[in-house]
């Protein structure tokens, strides 16, 4: 991770459109809910429809200990309405379309030669602040157990 973000620092605070048009904002869950932020490259992509189609064969293992799952590319939110649609993505899917990569960017993780979030993953806890990260070569799908298991970590 690089300086300006470290785990043990509040995470920065956000609000993205999700496939359906809605804002959502990052700083509503504090004192309710940790969050799993999960970046990724682009919706339609082979690696990225895997993964997330595991997260949704997952999603009570993920949803059972008070946790949010936000996942973030930069495709436009219409992209992202029909990505879900056809792979049946039942959780936020967030457009960090415009400004382009400008929440990826503040989490360090926006490749501007190639206008997309690397894929790569935070835990938040309750409080708002970054508990884990990890951050996978982009042909490389997530270890959804660890997450699991991180996000189990964050409630304690």
């Amino acid at each position: 991770m690089a300086e300006g973000l470290r785990i043990g620092g509040e995470a920065p605070d956000f609000t993205l459109r999700d496939q359906f048009g809605q804002d959502v904002t990052l700083s509503a869950f504090r004192g309710h809910k940790a969050v799993a932020i999960l970046f990724y490259p682009f919706a339609f992509s082979g690696v990225c429809t895997g993964e997330l189609g595991g997260v949704r064969a997952r999603l009570a293992d993920f949803l059972s200990f008070d946790t949010e799952v936000l996942a973030i590319s930069c495709d436009p939110i219409y992209s992202l309405r029909a990505f879900a649609d056809a792979e049946g993505l039942n959780f936020p899917l967030l457009s960090d379309f415009w400004p382009h990569g400008a929440v990826s960017s503040a989490y360090e993780v926006f490749d501007e030669r190639r206008g997309m979030p690397r894929r790569s993953s935070y835990v938040i806890d309750k409080d708002g602040i970054l508990r884990w990260s990890v951050h996978n070569a982009n042909p490389d799908g997530r270890d959804l157990d660890e997450h699991v298991a991180q996000l189990r970590a964050a409630l304690v």
